[in-house]
């Protein structure tokens, strides 16, 4: 399936999370949600991304914006991978990778001259209203969460 657009509506969700419980789209109507996808808990990028959205957590509750974590892992590696790092980020679970799928970033990749499929690393901030306000495609991890922040403070603004 192709990149969702700035725009539309956001695919709704509703999967188990860290702690045991269950998260979904819904759960954020009224404010900003910022949805990073990464490949895998406890890997150098994927640590390094949760570990800076977690120092910035503070900042993006006071802008009035939720942070979630998506990554293919089952939710008991999430609660390894959180207690191991100390994060603060929710992190969602989808081993089915359904919602991975509606959002376009189950991929086919390639490393060392092998293919295989994988998350493309993905950020989506879903405005209030549940539309998708800005994609960033790709992410290079270093100064990712604070150009996320400055997004989700114009969309304040």
């Amino acid at each position: 399936m192709a990149l969702l657009g700035i725009g539309a509506s956001a695919p709704e969700f509703d999967l188990p999370r860290d702690g045991g419980g269950r998260v979904s789209l819904a759960d954020f109507r009224g404010k900003p949600l910022v949805l990073f996808f990464y490949p895998k808990d406890d890997t150098t990028g994927c640590t390094a991304e949760s570990l800076a959205f977690t120092a910035l957590a503070g900042e993006f509750d006071a802008a009035g914006a939720a942070v979630i974590g998506m990554s293919p892992d089952s939710a008991a590696c999430h609660d390894r991978f959180i207690t191991k790092h100390k994060l603060s980020v929710a992190l969602a679970s989808d081993e089915e990778k359904t919602t991975l799928q509606a959002y376009g970033v189950w991929k086919q990749k390639s490393m060392y001259g092998r293919t295989f499929m994988g998350v493309e690393r993905t950020t989506f901030l879903i405005g209030a209203e549940g539309t998708i306000a800005m994609i960033w495609q790709k992410v290079k991890v270093p100064g990712h969460a604070e150009d996320v922040l400055k997004a989700v403070r114009n969309l304040a603004a």
